[in-house]
């Protein structure tokens, strides 16, 4: 595994140090288990999330004042998402999940709320964490969803179904998006706060998938699910525009980690075409080869760059909406290439299940859906134009 290039943006100890140590992991933890994670299908890696909670991988983007690793800038973020990411997608994804539940958290919670929930995800026995936001007829039409919170004395009674839930089921916490007022798209969804023993919340099967298997999926069914006052996320109809906020940090992260798993098949491509040899020579140095070698490497300086930009500007107070979007749309496409590139220059033995490559062109496949699908990038890119 190469290292960053971070001549351009010189790291500090601190970031040096969680860089080093996500990159080990990622070698030595994530790597070996990858495959058996793969096929087990629906399983979660508790003995992987347990050894990184236990070094402080699952909570090191959380505020130190809560006991986290206080790398809340989301440059960080990113150096560490590509880095476990390149050990495996799935597993990198899963070990941030908690990331993902905090942003909402810290953009619409109160004090005592982040206290109380962030708190106990910060220690070696931390649980995983959910948000909850797709329904069955609501994907990239967020604002479209039809799932109820309605009030009644001390808070509120959620209704309806979320489906394609990552950690669903496995889950302790979770924030759902619900609408307080039906009769209104975006300005009527309010975001809550639940646990998982909340008495009205069912958990379907795991949904079986083509890739990135280590975050389990389920459908959650709420009937009557009562959510007290105090476990509401911001005012009522705040819940839309806080969620659209930590898009953007969250398509940041998912860039990087996009960018991670196209690091990981070129470098694996690469290593592969100095060895394999047709017509008397290592195929790295027929043409056809090299060069799809130099597209894969320059897809990923790009997709790289442009995630830090959009984490710079983010960590700079500025508007990244445009640019967040441009960097998962270039990074998940590259992330969808290089699998492919890497497939393609092994051959017959990239289909082969004895090789990452083709696992990896699977899990990639998830980075250009996930979080807003390409198209919808494209959408949020031509509103800034």
């Amino acid at each position: 595994m190469s290292d960053l290039p971070t001549e351009l943006v010189p790291l500090n100890a601190e970031q040096r140090d969680i860089v080093e140590l996500t990159r080990t992991f990622a070698r030595e933890e994530i790597r070996p288990r990858a495959r058996a994670v793969d096929e087990a299908d629906t399983e979660t890696p508790w003995d992987l999330w347990r050894k990184a909670a236990k070094v402080g991988i699952t909570g090191f983007m959380l505020p130190q004042e809560y006991g986290g690793g206080g790398f809340t800038d989301v440059f960080t973020q990113c150096l560490v998402q590509e880095e476990l990411c390149v050990g495996d997608l799935g597993i990198g994804n899963l070990l941030c999940s908690n990331g993902f539940f905090a942003d909402p958290l810290m953009e619409l919670g109160s004090p005592e709320q982040k206290r109380e929930w962030l708190t106990p995800l910060t220690g070696p026995d931390t649980p995983t964490t959910s948000l909850a936001t797709t329904e069955p007829g609501s994907g990239s039409d967020a604002a479209s969803i039809v799932t109820t919170a309605t009030r009644t004395a001390g808070g509120y009674r959620i209704n309806g179904q979320k489906s394609w839930i990552s950690n669903a089921g496995e889950a302790e916490q979770y924030v759902v998006f619900a609408k307080t007022d039906p009769s209104q798209r975006s300005r009527g969804v309010t975001a809550f706060l639940f646990r998982k023993d909340t008495p009205g919340v069912v958990f379907g099967e795991p949904m079986r998938k083509m890739g990135q298997r280590a975050i389990v999926c389920r459908e959650i069914f709420f009937s009557d699910a009562f959510v007290p006052d105090a476990d509401r996320l911001g005012d009522e109809g705040q819940g839309f525009s806080g969620l659209m906020r930590t898009f953007d940090i969250s398509r940041a992260v998912l860039g990087a980690a996009a960018t991670g798993v196209a690091r990981a098949a070129y470098e694996y491509a690469r290593d592969y075409a100095k060895t394999r040899q047709q017509f008397g020579k290592p195929i790295i140095e027929h043409q056809a080869v090299a060069f799809r070698l130099a597209d894969m490497r320059t897809r990923i300086e790009q997709a790289r760059l442009m995630t830090w930009r959009a984490a710079k500007r983010l960590d700079a107070g500025l508007d990244a909406t445009a640019e967040a979007a441009m960097a998962k749309l270039t990074a998940s496409e590259t992330a969808a290439y290089c699998t492919w590139a890497a497939v393609q220059t092994l051959g017959g033995w990239g289909y082969s299940r004895e090789y990452p490559v083709e696992q990896w062109m699977r899990d990639a496949r998830l980075e250009e859906i996930e979080e807003g699908t390409s198209d919808i990038m494209r959408l949020v890119i031509s509103r800034s134009v």
